[in-house]
């Protein structure tokens, strides 16, 4: 058994999972946590990382830091969005997560879109075949900057990533509260131009599974089972189909932000941008469905980050 500690990045939110592995390459989890950050917030426009979204990030790495060696972690692995190498100030944040995680010798990762697709896809269809659900799945990874596109059975056929995301599409677009119509239809061009790459791609067709995976997709399956509050347990694997998944959608998207703030299961950090997260879902579902005739639209908990520890494990 070995422990490990597992980070990711990324534009809106930083993750820790702490987790044992056995020898089958199973995962038992000992610790989830997850921080809106905002890490990337205006790198889009201004090139540089934000000197207030450093600090809450270098200061959350080295609390999650403290918190690996307090659990008796034996390897870490950092994974980061690709602001953290290609803004202007990027090594100082590079700086800052090397001292945090010094213990373990660990410096934040910007992999290639090839390995991300990978450990996007392990972390999330392990539990899939589990329980019976059959591919090829399509795995979709929204994130803050851009949203990954994964599509195979047993391991990853093919994947493209492009530059739709939540906070992205935020600052581009919709910034109204609530969003105009005019900036709703701006977002969705955007939006349907990526998903036709994404899909020329990797391909539509024989999709048995859509499976959604981060923040803005769990949060649109929470508020379509109108939970009480966050509880990952009732989300993870929910399946939905195509219509209950558009209409929670177009209810957070059309929402102000007081209303959505007002939601027992919507994170602070997530009040502002989840009308963009719900509007690339709703996009990338109809699509799907129309040019598939998928039927099965599956929320995953795990993904990424899960994937990044099963790395560790060989």
């Amino acid at each position: 058994m070995t422990r490990v500690g597992a980070i990711d990045c990324g534009t809106n939110s930083i993750r820790l999972l702490i987790a044992d592995t056995d020898g089958d390459g199973a995962l038992t989890d000992v610790l989830r946590r997850m921080e809106v950050v905002r890490l990337g917030h205006g790198v889009d426009r201004t090139g540089v990382i934000d000197p207030d979204a450093m600090r809450r990030t270098v200061a959350m790495a080295a609390e999650y830091a403290g918190q690996c060696r307090s659990a008796g972690v034996q390897a870490v692995r950092f994974v980061a969005t690709s602001a953290s190498r290609d803004a202007r100030n990027a090594e100082e944040f590079v700086a800052g997560v090397r001292e945090a995680f010094s213990d373990f010798g660990t410096s934040p990762e910007v992999v290639s879109g090839a390995e991300e697709a990978e450990l996007s896809f392990r972390g999330a269809t392990g539990g899939l075949r589990r329980r019976g659900i059959e591919g090829p799945y399509l795995v979709v990874d929204l994130g803050g900057g851009s949203t990954e596109f994964v599509r195979g059975t047993h391991a990853v056929e093919a994947a493209r990533s492009v530059d739709i995301g939540c906070v992205r599409m935020t600052e581009r677009h919709l910034r109204s509260d609530p969003p105009t119509a005019a900036e709703i239809d701006a977002a969705t061009r955007d939006i349907d131009a990526a998903i036709g790459e994404a899909a020329d791609a990797v391909g539509l067709a024989g999709t048995k599974a859509l499976v959604g995976l981060a923040g803005s997709i769990t949060t649109v399956t929470a508020h379509a089972l109108g939970l009480p509050g966050y509880d990952a347990t009732r989300i993870h694997l929910t399946e939905l189909t195509p219509e209950e998944t558009l209409r929670s959608c177009q209810s957070l998207l059309h929402l102000t932000r007081a209303d959505r703030a007002a939601l027992p299961f919507m994170h602070p950090g997530r009040v502002d941008v989840i009308g963009a997260g719900a509007l690339v879902w709703h996009q990338v579902v109809q699509r799907v469905a129309r040019e598939a005739g998928t039927t099965r639209v599956i929320t995953s908990e795990h993904d990424i980050l899960d994937g990044i520890a099963l790395s560790l494990a060989g």
